[in-house]
């Protein structure tokens, strides 16, 4: 099990997280992912390191951007 942190910009709403939420799901190997609206922090649990590219596409899917 890892866990990886990122911060997405451009989250205003709980609808915002439950499409980061959402896309963020279906990338293989994900089995949480926790997001903190007030400052946009985004933690992945998966059973595997994750591909960073894998993670921004499906931010980016949502609408939103992983800050650099």
């Amino acid at each position: 099990m890892t866990e990886h942190t990122w911060t997405v910009s451009g989250m205003t709403c709980e609808h915002c997280v439950a499409s980061v939420t959402e896309e963020i799901t279906e990338i293989d190997g994900v089995t949480a992912v926790a997001v903190d609206l007030p400052t946009g922090v985004v933690t992945v649990r998966s059973t595997a390191p994750l591909d960073e590219g894998a993670v921004r596409a499906a931010v980016a899917e949502a609408g939103y951007v992983v800050a650099a």
